[in-house]
C-alpha cells in the first residue's frame, strides 16, 4: 500500500463499511472507539467542537455552521459522512479535503493497529478525521454524527453545542421503529450542561428531548420557537429569507447558496446554534451573511438541490427517507416544469411502500441502482411503484437511466435525480 487509490481500496474491502453493507457494521458499543481515542491520546480535545445529529438536515446544518466560522476567521474542521465522489470529502479544514499523502500515511502507519482492533471503516475515520484536526492546530471542529447518536462513533466528544435537527424514519432497524424511540438514540449525543439545539418542534419527540436535556441539566432551545425564516425569492443558484425572532427582524434579507425550500428550517437551527456559542467566539452579523451565502463555495458541499443542467432542468438531490421526500416533492411541484422524469434508486434496508407514497404521481420513473452491494434491486422497485400507481421502466445504471432520461426530456421538461446518496454520486460530474 505505497499510493492513496490502495490505502482507500484497503479501507473499503477490509473494514465493514456500512454505506455499501449495511448492518454488518453496525457497532452496539463504543469499546472500539475508545480504544483508537486513548491510543491517539484523545486528540478530540484539543480543540472546540460541535456536534451535529439528527434525521435529516444534518448535513446542511454542519456546512453551514463550518462556512459562517471559517469566515469569522476560525480555522475550521469539517467531519461529515458519506462521501459522494471521493472519500477525502468526509474530512476538511477551512473547506480543503484532507490530503491524498495524510491518508496514506495515517493508515500505513496504523495498520497494526487496525489489524489488532478490528474497527468498522467508520470508527476508523472518525480517528483520523480527530487526529488530522488535531494535528492541523484548528480552532474548532463541526462533527456530523453518522447513524443514530448514542452509539454513534463521533460521540465521544464534549461540545460547546449539541445540535438535532428533526427526527424521522429512518434506520430504523437500529434506532427504533417509533419516534420516539429514535429521538432517545439521537439525544444520546447531549452531555452534562451542554447547550441543546433540536431544530423542530415535534410533539411525538419534544418531551424525549426536555427529559434527557433536564436529566443532564442542559440548556435547551427548540429553533423553530426561537425563529422563524420567510422566502422572500431566489434565483437558480441564491435564495433569500427573511428572519424573525419573536416580532423582531433579525435579518431582513439573509441569503444563502444552498437551494431547496427546506433550508429554511436549517437556516433557523444555524442561527439558533450560533447564539448558543459562548462569548469566546465572535461572530458578527456582516460574518454570518457572508458565511450562509457562501456554503457551497467554502465548504464543497454537494447534492442539495444541486442544478446540473438547465434544458432540460436538471436537478439532483440526496434526500432518501420518508420524511425528507414530502419536502422534495412540494418542492418538484413549486419548481415550473412540463414534463417531469425521475431518475431514482435506493439501498435495500428502506420500506419502500411509505417511501413510494410520497412521491409525484404525475412523473415517469427511471427506477435504477447505484454500483453498491446495498442497492435495492430496481425491478423489485418498480414493482413495488407500479402497486403505487406510479409509473416507469427499470434502465441500469445509473448514467444509463439518466441518458434514457436526457432522451425523453424536452427543454421545458425536469429531470430530478435521487433516492440514495449512491445514485446522486454516480449522476454528478
Amino acid at each position: 500500500m505505497n499510493d492513496y487509490p490502495s490505502v482507500t481500496e484497503y479501507l473499503f474491502s477490509r473494514l465493514p463499511v456500512y454505506q455499501r453493507t449495511g448492518g454488518a457494521s453496525y457497532k452496539i458499543d463504543l469499546s472500539v472507539t475508545r480504544a483508537l481515542d486513548k491510543h491517539f491520546g484523545h486528540p478530540h480535545r484539543h480543540y472546540a467542537t460541535l456536534h451535529v445529529a439528527g434525521t435529516n438536515g444534518k448535513g446542511s446544518v454542519s456546512h453551514m455552521l463550518a462556512s459562517v466560522l471559517q469566515e469569522a476567521g476560525y480555522r475550521t474542521g469539517l467531519y461529515t459522512s458519506p462521501h459522494l465522489k471521493d472519500f477525502r470529502e468526509r474530512i476538511r479544514l477551512n473547506g480543503k479535503p484532507v490530503a491524498e499523502e495524510y491518508v496514506t500515511d495515517f493508515v500505513r502507519r496504523n495498520i497494526p493497529l487496525i489489524e489488532k482492533l478490528n474497527p468498522s471503516f467508520f470508527e476508523i475515520t472518525v480517528l483520523m478525521a480527530f487526529q488530522y484536526f488535531s494535528e492541523a492546530g484548528i480552532d474548532i471542529a463541526v462533527i456530523e454524527t453518522g447513524l443514530g447518536g448514542r452509539l454513534d462513533s463521533t460521540n465521544i466528544i464534549t461540545p460547546l453545542c449539541s445540535v438535532i435537527t428533526n427526527i424521522g424514519h429512518d434506520h430504523v432497524q437500529f434506532l427504533g421503529h417509533t419516534l420516539e424511540a429514535i429521538a432517545r438514540e439521537k439525544a444520546g449525543i447531549i452531555k452534562a450542561g451542554v447547550p441543546v439545539v433540536v431544530g423542530r418542534t415535534q410533539p411525538e419527540t419534544a418531551e424525549v428531548f426536555r427529559q434527557v436535556a433536564a436529566r443532564h441539566h442542559a440548556p435547551l432551545l427548540f429553533a423553530d420557537r426561537e425563529m422563524t425564516a420567510e422566502p422572500i425569492g431566489g434565483d437558480t443558484s441564491l435564495q433569500s429569507f427573511r428572519i424573525r425572532k419573536k416580532k423582531r427582524v433579525l435579518f431582513p434579507k439573509l441569503t444563502t447558496d444552498l437551494l431547496g425550500d427546506y433550508q429554511k428550517e436549517n437556516l433557523v437551527t444555524v442561527l439558533t446554534t450560533l447564539q448558543s456559542l459562548p462569548p469566546l467566539f465572535h461572530i458578527g452579523r456582516e460574518t454570518i451573511e457572508q458565511g450562509l451565502r457562501k456554503v457551497a463555495r467554502n465548504t464543497g458541499l454537494l447534492g442539495r438541490w444541486q442544478i446540473l443542467d438547465q434544458a432540460p432542468l436538471v436537478v439532483a438531490d440526496t434526500g432518501h427517507n420518508e420524511e425528507a421526500w414530502r419536502y422534495l416533492s412540494r418542492q418538484i411541484a413549486h419548481t415550473p416544469h412540463r414534463r417531469l422524469f425521475i431518475v431514482i434508486g435506493f439501498v435495500n434496508d428502506k420500506t419502500l411502500t411509505p417511501l413510494l407514497q410520497q412521491l409525484p404521481k404525475e412523473a415517469y420513473y427511471l427506477f435504477t441502482q447505484a454500483a453498491i452491494p446495498r442497492a435495492a434491486n430496481a425491478t423489485k422497485i418498480l414493482e413495488e411503484a407500479r402497486k403505487e400507481g406510479l409509473q416507469g421502466e427499470v434502465v441500469r445504471p445509473v448514467k444509463a437511466a439518466i441518458q434514457k432520461a436526457y432522451h425523453l426530456a424536452g427543454t421545458e421538461d425536469m429531470i430530478f435525480i435521487g433516492g440514495s446518496t449512491f445514485v446522486v454520486a454516480e449522476a454528478l460530474p
